[in-house]
């Protein structure tokens, strides 16, 4: 039997899109955790560097893809190591299909990551139509 291991700081890294740390500070949580082999990537939205929601749904969720990346990208990875996403949907049957569009450009087939989607009342912006979760794995 192995004995208990006393998880320390050490073993985790907060993860920050460049410039961006004192964004995710103001609300008290990080942009991803690296642990354990994979990164948890934080719910990701369609707003600009302004912190602004977009307000066309294809721009916003495009955007929220985007701003994914930025986090990928800090983690030195990209969105061919994401193994599952859950997406959050504020008025969902309306922009489902938009949604699809969007997501469809950055996981192309074959291989796509597992996915869950959930329909919500409403998300922190009430312009937000839209919050993705990602977890990608650190290593090939």
């Amino acid at each position: 039997m192995q004995p208990y291991r006393n998880w320390t700081a050490a073993m985790i890294e907060a993860i920050f899109p460049k410039d961006k740390q004192a964004n995710y500070e103001a609300y008290g949580y990080s942009a991803a955790i690296r642990s354990g082999g994979f990164l948890f990537i934080s719910g990701q939205v369609g707003v600009d560097d302004a912190g602004e929601a977009l307000a066309d749904p294809a721009k916003q969720f495009a955007r929220a893809f985007d701003n994914l990346g930025k986090v990928l990208e800090a983690a030195g990875l990209d969105f061919s190591r994401i193994v599952d996403i859950t997406s959050f949907h504020v008025d969902m049957y309306d922009h489902f299909d938009c949604f699809a569009a969007a997501k469809q450009k950055v996981f192309p087939a074959p291989l796509y990551p597992n996915w869950t989607a959930v329909g919500v009342v409403n998300l922190a912006d009430p312009a937000l139509l839209l919050e993705i979760k990602a977890t990608a794995r650190l290593f090939e």
